[in-house]
């Protein structure tokens, strides 16, 4: 069969997908660019908050109208494994629906699906393997751009947050052995990838379930012996995780990027509290301190959360304050959404959405001052950029090793030299915006 991927929500969707197609090209099976031309149709979607359900809803209906032309579809991901019993009587139109831990059946699943047979998924499940052959080393498909590749280190997760469904969805954290992250990361070297982004739902959790002890800063150091691999980043990191061993180990080691992603969600003790978060605002405060302590130039990226059930106005103070006094480099806010089957969805004293609108945008302009001053300071400085694009005026987009791709600042650049998506070259900075640097190319 042809098939066709549409993925939907975060890195690990879209990390999932390529393993997906990977397995499927192993079983014989061909992937499709776009759904008129294949023979199934693979929607992998996103299950997290209301909106990311909406629009894996909505794709699916759209995905379901080329039923008429013969197409299987499928539908995997976080709704499907959330809501399969719900989706089977209201989705007739889909014809399987697979969860998080079954990519790997995809091939004989669409097998089955040809020859007019309804597989039973569970039953495949049950003699797939463990968890850790499920998240063992296959190879991945990766996009026309390998140059920055994510690789998960670990699925599931162990903390309950109380706004957050991810543990019932994808289970309890299970790291990927270490002699298969090396192995994967090694692959993904030997395709071109440059930029290695380390992804799990807690990274700094690595390693507990399967050594009896957390190994992350061991890992870095034998992931940053890999040829080929020149920037290595960091993202989800828990507050109360980051040791001195960490904080070491990135201000060590060359390749790893001087940039790590703390979702920190809050800065009020009482909504901390309410939330199930082991941090408070002192440990946050400490930890960024040690953080720029040891490392000078390191970029912190956080992400908030406003609006959760019971936050007053003077816990938002706190936060307006907290944000303008921490200065953080990169920041993303979310209003709370309300969740059934979550501790917070039962909350009393749940926010009107004006107002968690208001919110969110009031803490966003703070950062948006806050991201032009801290840009500002860049001007004249000399930067490693990657390469990812040329616009048509023959200029070119990249990022830097404190930038994240799709979430974070790009570079804009020009340069007498031509160069492809994936070079690293060195920029001078002479111009800056609200979330952009521009700049141009300056010999070594």
């Amino acid at each position: 069969m042809k098939v066709f991927f549409e993925t939907l929500g975060c890195p690990k969707n879209f990390y999932d997908s390529e393993v997906a197609k990977g397995e499927l090209i192993s079983g014989g099976h061909e992937i499709a660019d776009d759904p008129d031309s294949a023979d199934a149709i693979v929607v992998n979607t996103c299950g997290f908050i209301n909106d990311a359900k909406k629009e894996s809803i909505d794709r699916i209906f759209d995905m379901a109208d080329y039923k008429s032309a013969g197409k299987k579809l499928i539908v995997s991901g976080c709704l499907s494994e959330r809501y399969s019993d719900e989706l089977v009587k209201e989705m007739p139109e889909v014809d399987l629906f697979i969860g998080v831990n079954e990519y790997k059946l995809l091939p004989e699943l669409l097998k089955r699906l040809g020859n007019g047979k309804k597989p039973d998924v569970d039953a495949l499940s049950e003699v797939s393997g463990t968890y850790q052959e499920v998240l063992a080393y296959s190879e991945r498909l990766l996009s026309d751009n390998p140059y920055s590749a994510t690789l998960k280190i670990a699925e599931g997760c162990n903390n309950r947050c109380a706004y957050c469904v991810i543990p019932f969805i994808r289970g309890n954290f299970r790291s990927k052995k270490e002699e298969e992250v090396i192995r994967e990361a090694e692959a993904l070297a030997d395709a071109g990838c440059k930029e290695l982004i380390l992804i799990a739902q807690d990274v700094t959790n690595y390693g507990y379930d399967l050594y009896g002890e957390r190994r992350l800063p061991e890992l870095l150091r034998k992931l940053v012996k890999i040829d080929g691999i020149e920037w290595i980043r960091l993202m989800y990191c828990y507050e109360d995780r980051i040791d001195d061993a960490l904080i070491d180990v990135i201000r060590d080691e060359p390749k790893i990027c001087k940039y790590i992603d703390i979702p920190i969600q809050h800065s009020s003790d009482s909504v901390l509290r309410a939330m199930k978060r082991r941090s408070t605002a002192g440990s946050i405060k400490e930890t960024v301190k040690k953080l720029r302590t040891a490392v000078p130039d390191i970029a912190i990226r956080t992400t908030l959360i406003v609006g959760f059930p019971g936050e007053t106005e003077e816990d938002f103070d706190e936060l307006c304050d907290f944000v303008s006094e921490q200065k953080f480099n990169r920041l993303g806010c979310f209003a709370y959404s309300r969740e059934e089957g979550t501790v917070a969805g039962d909350m009393e004293n749940q926010i009107d959405e004006d107002i968690k609108q208001e919110r969110l945008d009031g803490i966003m302009r703070i950062q948006l001052e806050i991201s032009y001053k801290l840009n500002q300071k860049m001007i004249g400085k000399t930067l490693d950029i990657l390469v990812e694009e040329r616009d048509e005026d023959g200029s070119y987009v990249g990022r830097s090793m404190y930038d994240a791709p799709e979430i974070d600042n790009s570079v804009l650049f020009t340069s007498l030299k031509p160069h492809k998506a994936g070079d690293i070259v060195k920029v001078k900075i002479e111009d800056a915006y609200d979330y952009d640097l521009v700049g141009r190319e300056v010999e070594e």
